[in-house]
């Protein structure tokens, strides 16, 4: 497999595209830091964008959903959705409010989606969408009954086209603004759990290696 996506009018980036990366790793690493996609798609003349849990495996995403989910449905038809995924890792306050702006990782994404028939995918693929939410938990919880199995769509969309746009650092003013007496910098941000809790039926147990895992994993 080649190590970057092909640069073509579709995935393109145009504003600011010295910040854009073709690199296969880079928007790999990028998806699979996330697990909350936006997917776009048009039905007739009205567009929807709809947010979904995701994996990526290999050069594809896995997506699922109710067998009567609409976008689903509407994906199965052959449709090229367009699908992106952003993480907000700062923000940035410049001298001027032209120039304030934010610090960002950010992947856009094309890829015919397919359906996903064959039982056996259809679990690993579930698998997959769980350890991405939180790993180690599927081997904690009950597995998918045949009925779970039947009602759930598992579509897998294959990646033909990507790029990857990133953000990082100070605020870059005019130069005539750096003499004003106006404080600028930036403000890193990420995202940290807090206090667990437990539902009402999970009192009295042990709080699973998981959840321990990911707790002592994540910055305070």
């Amino acid at each position: 497999m080649v190590k970057t996506f092909e640069k073509t009018a579709v995935n393109k980036v145009v504003r600011a595209a010295k910040r854009a990366s073709y690199d296969r790793g880079e928007v790999y690493d990028i998806l699979d830091s996330g697990m909350v996609c936006h997917i776009g798609f048009s039905v007739e003349e009205q567009t929807f964008v709809i947010p979904t849990i995701y994996v990526r495996f290999e050069n594809r995403i896995y997506i699922h959903g109710a067998n009567k989910s609409r976008m689903l449905a509407m994906l199965q038809k052959g449709i090229t959705p367009c699908v992106t995924v952003t993480h907000l890792d700062g923000l940035v306050l410049a001298r001027s409010a032209f120039h304030h702006s934010m610090n960002y990782r950010s992947v856009v994404l094309f890829g015919k989606a397919t359906f996903i028939e064959d039982k056996e995918e259809k679990i690993k693929a579930m698998e997959l969408i769980t350890e991405q939410l939180l790993k180690g938990r599927w081997k904690e919880v009950r597995q998918p009954t045949e009925k779970e199995i039947e009602i759930t769509t598992i579509l897998a969309i294959e990646i033909e086209s990507a790029s990857a746009k990133i953000r990082k650092g100070g605020p870059v003013d005019e130069k005539e603004d750096y003499k004003l007496p106006i404080w600028a910098g930036h403000i890193p941000l990420h995202q940290h759990p807090l206090k667990i809790i437990a539902d009402e039926h999970s009192a009295e147990l042990e709080v699973p290696e998981s959840v321990k895992s990911y707790m002592a994993s994540k910055p305070n």
